[in-house]
């Protein structure tokens, strides 16, 4: 009997300094969004800010987190002209596009990372996708900085407005599915 409750105490006291991983908020002041998309005659980039997020840390590895990306942010920064690029940012704030009054936030929740790899779900407009992607990340000191570039497929979001998947005779109005998100991600 005191073999076994040896055996036990020493499982329990392993087990037990195993920490568990630890979350690291993520400064939304400096961590970013810089949105590209382009259409038949032309392209547009901007921004749209991050609101809430934290990552999950386990010893100098990135191993989960999730962030929040606050859409009433959008900006676009290539428009010079005041009128046109309010006209066009609450173009693409309507419901032809992220219909942002009622869906405000998009998010994405970190499902794995293997090597250099991320995988999570990406949910805008209500829509829940399984997306992955390479990415940078460092660890340091509990600090966590990560960058990726990300292509997602507007459609899959129900996003449709200008695609030729769903308006073959558009010519050249048609704008590209594919929108790309260049992420950068900074804890405090």
């Amino acid at each position: 009997m005191k073999k076994v409750s040896l055996i036990l105490t020493a499982l329990v006291m392993s087990v037990s300094s195993f920490a568990a991983p630890k979350a690291v908020k993520l400064n939304t002041a400096t961590s970013s969004i810089a949105w590209f998309a382009e259409k038949v005659t032309g392209k547009h980039n901007g921004t749209v800010g991050i609101s809430a997020g934290a990552l999950n840390v386990d010893g100098n590895k990135l191993v989960g987190g999730n962030f929040t990306i606050d859409l009433k942010s959008i900006k676009d920064l290539d428009i010079t002209d005041a009128g046109y690029n309010q006209k066009f940012v609450g173009h693409i704030s309507s419901g032809d596009f992220f219909e942002v009054e009622k869906f405000p936030t998009a998010t994405f929740v970190i499902t794995k990372i293997a090597g250099n790899q991320v995988s999570g779900n990406l949910t805008i407009k209500g829509i829940t996708k399984a997306i992955s992607f390479p990415a940078e990340i460092s660890v340091k000191g509990g600090k966590v900085a990560a960058k990726a570039s990300i292509t997602i497929d507007r459609t899959d979001y129900n996003i449709k407005y200008g695609s030729k998947k769903f308006f073959d005779s558009i010519g050249d109005k048609a704008i590209f599915d594919d929108f790309k998100l260049d992420v950068s991600l900074v804890s405090e």
